[in-house]
């Protein structure tokens, strides 16, 4: 089992920027593919971005392919998602999640069984 915290949410101008840290604790941090998703009030959650487990490969939801950078650091146990030229749209509460399936990469809410507790990010126009 692994457990996660994420950090970094907060009140932002549009064009701004924001990092998000999510460190992990429990089992071996490497054998899990990590996903950031989120939520936007009366909205269902989203996909934003997946990692796989050695970094060697990233997905973006096209809605912030180009502005989003997703990276992990398995030494430190942390995944971290840096947010640049923030609009409006990306308000909402960012989650981290972890899986173990078999696959390679995981792009649906689904697939994760390991959940932060979120952190709010605004963006304020």
């Amino acid at each position: 089992q692994v457990q996660l915290v994420e950090s970094g949410g907060a009140l932002v101008q549009a064009g701004g920027s924001l990092r998000l840290s999510c460190p992990a604790s429990g089992r071996t941090f490497g054998s899990y593919i990590m996903g950031w998703f989120r939520q936007a009030p009366g909205k269902e959650r989203e996909f934003v971005c997946t990692i796989t487990r050695t970094g060697g490969a990233r997905y973006y939801a096209d809605s912030v392919k180009g502005r989003f950078t997703v990276s992990r650091d398995n030494t430190e146990n942390t995944v971290s998602l840096q947010m640049n030229s923030l609009e409006p749209e990306d308000t909402a509460v960012y989650y981290c999640a972890a899986t173990s399936i078999t696959r390679n990469i995981a792009f649906a809410a689904e697939e994760y069984a390991y959940w932060g507790q979120g952190t709010q990010v605004t963006v304020s126009s």
